[in-house]
């Protein structure tokens, strides 16, 4: 069973128990589990219309929920941070600002908020269903039909986070962490050297400035990050500056050498024990810089694939696929996959669907005038590692007619599916989002049609 990215706290909400007096039970029975298990469920759950044993069951999901917020071990003792709690539960304020600040430092709740953010943007309403599929899509997994979100959303609720349901309180939030929640996406964008520079930087603690190559030389034996040293500026300290991490001083250039290194300054907001726990939040999300688009309307990122910009074009592109393929009720997999399972080639997305029966789903965007046959061939020779089913290529561009030959061919030949969006489906998608269903409807009598069996 997949292991859960946020906590279970399955009886352990604010709604069913009173965490000061929780604490005082750890307190006092800490170290004997099975005393404060019987406390908790005298305290709370004796007047429960059932069993004894479930009545146990369920103070059993309270000291799990405690142990998976970091409050007790598994023997029922406070731990540092459930003493901090503990000494604090005379007062709500600190009491429930330290648990929110733990719960979005330190257990993905920066991201709930940020994905929470994003659908609210996307005009998606926020309900567990929705906001499941919204979380796998970015590599953060809770079991289906758990409550895991809701509860953290209490919690949250108790600090003044989120208010009025999921609407998020930014001026709390900050007031918390230092930074609001769209910082979240600020660290999803950086590159790995970026973010292996910037928590070195920030371990070191002090308010510099330093010479950028020190800096570099231990993230990379602290990180084993390779940095392109003449390139560092560009592809590490210009990013970072724009994002408001560090202030850089440029060098002076010494007689009868080149130009010093910069010195680099950290800001106010590059505080380790708020960067640290946040980017190790980010650095499993899938598809970082893919992600800010995401949270678009379909009409915005329609309107993108005109842009001049043509990394901008390209990701709205994926984007575009992307949603389409929610549309129709696929499971995201992976975004920009490379490596031995592709051989080293990339292929833009991969879906899945367990609907009758299984199918991989693998997504090429082509942001070209034209889709030639061996962009074709190039996507049929990877399904060989991916053991993919279906071929999606989305184009904003022409799909050559020998490119439909060809997939007729394959199609002919296999039990592959190839299935074409040209510039004229994207159109017309653009004028009605339903229209992906005809479309989808369209290639699927075409392929049917292909794969004939005369008896």
């Amino acid at each position: 069973m997949q292991k859960s990215d946020l906590p279970f706290g399955s009886e352990f909400s604010p709604s069913q128990i009173d965490l000061p007096r929780l604490l005082e039970l750890a307190q006092m029975h800490g170290g004997d589990w099975n005393a404060f298990e019987v406390a908790v469920m005298r305290e709370y759950f004796l007047s429960h219309q059932t069993s004894a044993y479930n009545q146990r069951k369920l103070a059993n999901n309270t000291k799990l929920g405690m142990i998976a917020y970091g409050i007790i071990d598994r023997d029922a003792q406070l731990t540092n941070f459930g003493r901090t709690l503990y000494d604090k539960r005379n007062d709500m304020g600190p009491l429930y600002g330290d648990l929110a600040r733990h719960i979005l430092l330190d257990l993905n709740g920066m991201n709930l908020v940020q994905c929470v953010e994003d659908m609210r943007a996307a005009g998606e309403n926020v309900e567990l269903v929705a906001l499941r599929r919204w979380l796998e899509e970015r590599g953060i997994h809770f079991p289906r039909g758990g409550k895991h979100p809701s509860i953290m959303r209490l919690w949250l609720e108790k600090a003044g986070v989120f208010v009025e349901g999921w609407r998020v309180d930014q001026a709390r939030l900050t007031a918390l962490v230092g930074l609001p929640s769209n910082e979240i996406e600020v660290l999803a964008t950086l590159s790995p050297e970026q973010r292996a520079y910037l928590k070195t930087l920030a371990n070191m603690g002090g308010p510099g400035p330093y010479p950028s190559n020190e800096v570099q030389k231990l993230a990379t034996a602290t990180f084993g990050i390779s940095f392109n040293e003449k390139n560092l500026p560009k592809a590490v300290l210009y990013p970072l500056q724009e994002a408001g991490y560090v202030t850089l001083v440029r060098g002076t250039r010494a007689a009868g050498r080149g130009a010093k290194p910069f010195m680099v300054k950290p800001n106010s907001k590059l505080v380790a024990e708020v960067l640290a726990p946040l980017l190790k939040q980010v650095e499993n999300l899938t598809a970082a810089d893919l992600r800010p688009l995401l949270r678009r309307p379909l009409a915005e990122i329609l309107s993108d694939l005109d842009s001049r910009d043509r990394h901008r074009a390209g990701l709205a592109l994926e984007a575009l696929a992307f949603k389409l393929m929610r549309l129709v009720d696929l499971s995201y997999v992976a975004t920009r996959l490379r490596g031995a399972a592709t051989g080293g080639a990339e292929v833009d997305l991969i879906f899945e669907s367990s609907r009758l029966v299984y199918s991989r789903w693998q997504v090429q965007c082509k942001n070209t005038a034209r889709v030639s046959l061996d962009d074709v061939a190039k996507e049929v020779g990877l399904t060989h590692l991916l053991k993919s089913n279906v071929i999606v290529i989305v184009s904003t561009g022409q799909i050559g007619g020998e490119a439909r030959k060809y997939a007729n061919k394959v199609m002919t030949d296999s039990n592959l599916c190839l299935i074409m969006v040209d510039r004229k489906d994207v159109e017309a998608i653009q004028a009605r989002p339903a229209g992906i269903v005809d479309i989808f409807n369209r290639e699927a009598k075409r392929a049917m049609e292909i794969k004939r069996i005369v008896l």
